[in-house]
């Protein structure tokens, strides 16, 4: 996820599509899905994502429309536009509003697949926080993601770290590990892992130095744990600015669990849209460097979103970037 200035841009969708559809199917109308797709699930069924591919592509449930005309969207309404937009499934990036039922009950419903679940209240509830009570708090909001993520069918949690403003190195970083060695337990029994994200958090980097730092300080924090519950989220946009994608990929490995996927412009220091006229950022060489460690897994944009026309154009962007 990009830093807490970078927020989620989302439109509302025409109510004139949604009446040409007709008054036949208004649920899956709603979401801009065909009827004959809507609760393919059929409430009970079990929901997976298509098979056969090296690599499945996926939006944070943050860049799909919430309003249609004034009027909430559902979960499942949401969902279900993912998929209409050619979504192999979604990143439940907004955990936090939902119980674990309602994520399941969502899934079923939609029949899109939910591969992670994140909290982004790891910004302010942090695991680096010198304040007992707002690690405590930081740590039951990412085991209710463990529980979110594994209720609706998913492998795994994103978190953030830490700020590297809240201490010394030694310190903060004994301080997170401590946090997370204790949902452990929780994430092996639930099959979940706890993925680590690359942000501008002045952690594992230095945040002011000039560019092609390297990713050894992130493979020597997951190597910390010897546990295989933990690994990386590797954002690709977000650490352009400071070092090759291709090499960081390459030292993570194994450890490249996941990705997050955006666009970034090293010209023009700001992020942009995936493989557009501004987005500098190597995409041979992400491909190249995937296909050397052996990439199988999710890659989840990270932009701004809208309704299912703009969540098109974004999949086909990244598309193009991992040459698919």
């Amino acid at each position: 996820m990009r830093t807490e200035s970078m927020g989620k841009k989302t439109s509302s969708l025409s109510r004139r599509s949604i009446l040409a559809l007709g008054a036949g199917s208004v649920a899956a109308a709603v979401s801009g899905v065909p009827a004959a797709r809507a609760g393919q699930a059929g409430g009970s069924g079990i929901v997976t994502p298509p098979e056969g591919k090296r690599i499945l592509l996926s939006c944070k449930l943050g860049m799909i429309a919430k309003e249609l005309d004034g009027k909430k969207l559902s979960a499942t309404d949401r969902l279900r536009m993912a998929g209409e937009a050619g979504f192999d499934g979604v990143d439940f990036d907004q955990a936090g509003e939902f119980t674990a039922e309602q994520a399941r009950e969502a899934v079923q419903e939609s029949g899109v697949f939910v591969h992670n679940a994140i909290n982004h209240a790891h910004w302010s509830q942090r695991l680096t926080s010198a304040k007992e009570e707002e690690r405590a708090r930081g740590r039951a909001n990412i085991e209710h993601c463990i529980r979110v993520s594994h209720a609706a069918g998913g492998s795994a949690v994103l978190i953030v770290i830490g700020r590297g403003g809240d201490g010394p190195t030694d310190v903060i970083e004994q301080r997170a590990r401590e946090e997370i060695q204790k949902m452990l337990p929780l994430a092996a029994s639930l099959g979940q892992m706890i993925l680590f994200e690359n942000v501008w958090n002045q952690m594992m980097y230095e945040h002011n130095a000039p560019p092609e730092q390297g990713a050894e300080r992130f493979v020597a924090f997951v190597d910390s744990f010897n546990s295989p519950w933990v690994g990386m989220y590797y954002d690709i946009g977000n650490h352009w600015k400071y070092g090759q994608p291709g090499e960081w990929i390459r030292t993570f490995g194994r450890r490249c669990v996941k990705l997050d996927v955006k666009g970034f412009s090293r010209a023009k220091n700001k992020f942009v849209d995936i493989t557009s006229e501004d987005d500098d950022l190597p995409w041979d060489q992400v491909q190249k460097a995937l296909d050397d460690i052996g990439f199988t897994g999710w890659a989840t944009a990270e932009v701004g979103g809208g309704n299912v026309e703009r969540l098109t154009q974004v999949r086909k962007q990244m598309e193009k970037a991992f040459g698919l």
